[in-house]
């Protein structure tokens, strides 16, 4: 007998008190056209806003009804009124901006920003401080949230693939690098490639070897080590996964014809998925995509569609996981002790390409 396909994509959990307060720290784009849109279609409380350019603050205040804008991060971290922090500041900033938190006894939760720290041992001294303070520390892995990704999960969850064979994301993407990303030690491993191996991990799991190559972007003026970057997974299971982030994907910025796009494959013993990530659309709304078939829903094709796109509906999930966890006094699934998994795949995939040599990620969450 032929078992239904299930319902595609699985909803995102909201807290049954939306009346929380949150601060946030830092006023880009991400946070005017993501998170403040996602938040608000939520219906969830945003009672502050600081950059520390206040005009900045002032006019995404403004666009998003949020009463207290300010150029002091300061003022909102001492706000009683604010039990949640949403930190969204580039990397080297955020630690500080921790560790003040936790000084703070009437902040409860805090959302990071990934990367939660650019090496493994800061990123674990964050976590050791909140965990000491009672902090629920939630990282914004926000790719997990996105709709394809999250129904690929639900499938290999329900096993209507049967067990993982092969995992693959192939990115052919330009990226905008932040000014902040010039001077840092990693380009693409930490602030792109992140989001993919994160991905790897909350499809399949904690790999036990890497092996990975890398070498800097033409196009990209500054001097970094990694730019394009090609990685090879091993699980434990006998499963394979292997990402090329691509941020060169040919001469389309100097006159030629551009293929640009996100797509994904995961086959299983008993079905296969494909799908794509609409992120390289933005800033129009490009809904993500799956296909998938399997031997247990009649061996055909499905292709559920939606609505949603990534940028910006799935900047829900994460803050909606802190809100829910910090209601039931649980931890989140994108907690920050979980992430320091993400953060030991960075450090053994930079590792790799370094030193050309297989690594294990354990020899960085020791």
């Amino acid at each position: 007998m032929r078992i239904p396909a299930p319902v595609l994509p699985p909803p995102i959990a909201l807290p049954e008190n939306r009346e929380a307060g949150i601060g946030i720290l830092g006023a880009g784009f991400i946070v005017e056209d993501c998170h403040l849109v996602a938040y608000r279609a939520a219906g969830l409380h945003v009672r502050a806003i600081a950059s520390r350019q206040l005009e900045r603050a002032k006019k995404v205040a403004n666009r998003h009804g949020i009463a207290m804008a300010t150029d002091d991060f300061d003022r909102v971290m001492d706000d009683p009124s604010i039990s949640v922090l949403d930190i969204a500041v580039p990397p080297l900033a955020q630690p500080g901006l921790i560790r003040a938190a936790c000084e703070r006894p009437h902040i409860k939760g805090i959302l990071a920003q990934k990367p939660l720290a650019m090496d493994p041992a800061t990123a674990r001294e964050l976590v050791e401080l909140c965990e000491r303070h009672g902090k629920v520390l939630a990282v914004n892995q926000n790719m997990r949230f996105d709709h394809s990704v999250s129904s690929l999960k639900a499938l290999l969850d329900d096993g209507l693939l049967g067990e993982p064979v092969l995992a693959t994301i192939d990115m052919r993407a330009i990226p905008h690098w932040m000014p902040w990303a010039r001077d840092g030690r990693s380009l693409s491993t930490y602030v792109m490639s992140i989001h993919h191996l994160d991905t790897f991990r909350y499809w399949l799991g904690n790999p036990e070897r890497v092996l990975a190559s890398t070498r800097p972007d033409p196009r990209t003026g500054f001097p970094h080590a990694d730019g394009i970057n090609l990685y090879i997974l091993e699980f434990a299971s006998g499963a394979r996964a292997s990402g090329i982030d691509d941020v060169w994907a040919g001469p389309a910025r100097e006159g030629v014809a551009s293929e640009i796009g996100i797509r994904w494959r995961v086959e299983g013993t008993d079905g296969l998925a494909t799908g794509t990530i609409g992120w390289p659309g933005w800033p129009e709304r490009v809904p993500s995509t799956i296909d998938y078939a399997s031997k247990r829903s009649g061996g055909e094709w499905h292709r559920p569609r939606w609505q949603q796109a990534w940028f910006p509906d799935a900047f829900i999930g994460p803050m909606a996981e802190l809100l829910v966890a910090l209601e039931a006094g649980s931890a989140p699934s994108i907690s920050g002790r979980d992430n320091l998994g993400t953060i030991a795949l960075c450090e053994a995939v930079m590792t790799s390409a370094r030193e050309r040599r297989a690594t294990d990620p354990a020899e960085w969450l020791s």
